[in-house]
């Protein structure tokens, strides 16, 4: 932000512009929360984020707001445009007392934005304590004081807001766990950075949405027919653990592969057999046996990992199925199985032509990569480096990374899409989406934004099985059917 912040006044945009375009979108929201008159508690900081809120106070008081701004540190210690906005504030500026934030319907925090990297202390630390404890309503301009609006980060006091207004574009913070859990309701302020900017930084991190993805989906098309979808290829485990493998192969013919068939150890045939009905059976047995069945190219995706069983078997079924020219999707036990053994790993992966998605969450993760200190966000680029494959590291806020570096969170699941299984559904909607021709990293994170918005339009009570039955409405909206 602070060299767009650069780069929007080498073109020519007053900073001064930025910073009351800025405090103005601040008051206009806080104008949407609150009548004339209201009582709002304005805590500026000695920075710029504190010149924002003297913005938004000026702004305030003329629309007959009850306006108390708390400063902390000396008016005559403020630099650059904080200073200006400071002159052109024409009330009382107090000194920041937690004894004073009382009595206040809305509290508006301006004290440490985005790049603020230390935890609060002092008058600050004792302001967020005061608030809390008074239960007011927070308004935070740009993220809430004592987050780190990088990595969503909290490491000592931060103010809970109501709702943030954060600028140009929105942060990881705003969207990695913890921090989305103390933003509230972000929206996000055009304050006239050209869009230009965004171009020259060469952003590599994105919210996780449609319009990320959406070209590269691959709709039917009426000269089509289900061998041009694609034929996806989940992996079995033994016949006690069946059912995961079989919430993948639903979860690929949900979402769009023309044909899907389990490969089914010879002991899990029948019972297979028994649960399905579209999607096919095909046994097989040992390495040589996947390896016959992939023969077949227009077998082009293959999932394999839920309920394999965790050990030398599997790793042996990864190193068949990955010298085949399938897409290829790891997830749970094809994972852990080659925990402490991840340059086995790469030298399977690498030199292949064909796309290769990693699916762990975080014990899985951990168990393959070794501990990795940082947000999801850090952790999953890494994965991603070290193993030369796409990686969709699992958890509230879902992070898709390949090894050149983009990536993008997921922020649409809800709490009720933590259940059993949930996990073969996605590894099963990634692996359709691969068969169907689409590009690795967009096919993975399309994966993810349907699977948080089925289980988020089933609601509570959601059990895995529902998640493939309840994609048709969600791919109806993304279609544009009504």
């Amino acid at each position: 932000m602070a060299r767009a912040d650069a780069l929007a006044v080498a073109r020519g945009v007053s900073s001064l512009a930025l910073m009351e375009a800025a405090g103005r979108a601040v008051a206009d929201a806080a104008r949407r929360l609150l009548p004339p008159g209201s009582r709002i508690g304005v805590l500026c900081g000695p920075g710029n984020n504190g010149g924002d809120g003297f913005v938004a106070a000026r702004h305030l008081k003329r629309a007959s707001y009850d306006v108390r701004l708390f400063l902390l540190g000396e008016v005559s210690a403020l630099k650059g445009d904080a200073a200006e906005m400071a002159r052109r504030f024409d009330g009382p500026v107090r000194p920041l007392d937690p004894f004073q934030l009382e009595s206040l319907h809305l509290v508006i925090d301006a004290l440490f934005g985005a790049g603020l990297t230390r935890p609060l202390e002092g008058r600050a630390a004792e302001a967020v304590a005061a608030v809390a404890e008074a239960g007011t309503p927070v308004l935070a301009v740009d993220v809430p004081s004592g987050l780190d609006g990088e990595t969503g980060a909290v490491t000592g006091p931060v103010l809970r807001a109501a709702e943030t207004v954060t600028f140009f574009r929105a942060k990881p913070g705003h969207v990695l766990q913890p921090g989305r859990g103390y933003c509230g309701t972000v929206r996000v302020a055009d304050i006239g950075i050209p869009r230009a900017v965004l171009d020259e930084i060469g952003a590599v991190t994105f919210l996780n949405a449609p319009s990320l993805w959406r070209d590269a989906y691959r709709w039917p098309s009426a000269e089509g027919h289900k061998y041009t979808r694609g034929h996806a290829l989940v992996v079995s485990g033994p016949a006690e653990a069946t059912g995961a493998a079989r919430l993948g192969a639903r979860g690929a013919l949900r979402v769009g592969a023309g044909l899907v068939t389990v490969a089914s150890p010879l002991d899990a045939v029948s019972v297979n057999a028994m649960h399905l009905t579209a999607i096919m059976v095909r046994p097989f047995e040992a390495p040589e046996g996947l390896a016959s069945l992939l023969e077949d190219t227009r077998k082009n995706a293959v999932l394999i990992g839920p309920g394999a069983g965790v050990g030398e078997a599997t790793r042996r079924l990864v190193e068949a199925a990955l010298r085949s020219p399938a897409a290829v999707v790891l997830d749970a036990d094809a994972l852990t199985s080659f925990a402490g053994d991840l340059s086995r790993l790469k030298a399977a992966i690498a030199g292949r032509a064909a796309a290769v998605v990693l699916t762990p969450h975080d014990g899985e993760f951990e168990r393959v990569f070794g501990p990795v200190a940082g947000s999801r966000l850090v952790r999953a680029r890494h994965g991603a480096v070290e193993s030369g494959a796409i990686v969709l590291l699992k958890g509230a806020d879902t992070v898709i990374a390949e090894p050149g570096g983009r990536a993008a969170i997921t922020a649409n699941a809800p709490p009720w899409l933590a259940t059993a299984g949930a996990g073969d559904v996605l590894g099963g909607f990634v692996t359709g989406l691969l068969a169907q021709g689409m590009s690795a990293f967009e096919a993975t994170a399309a994966a993810a934004w349907l699977h948080g918005e089925a289980a988020r339009d089933f609601g509570p009570g959601l059990i895995a099985e529902d998640l493939p039955e309840q994609l048709p409405p969600v791919l109806s909206r993304l279609y544009g059917v009504t």
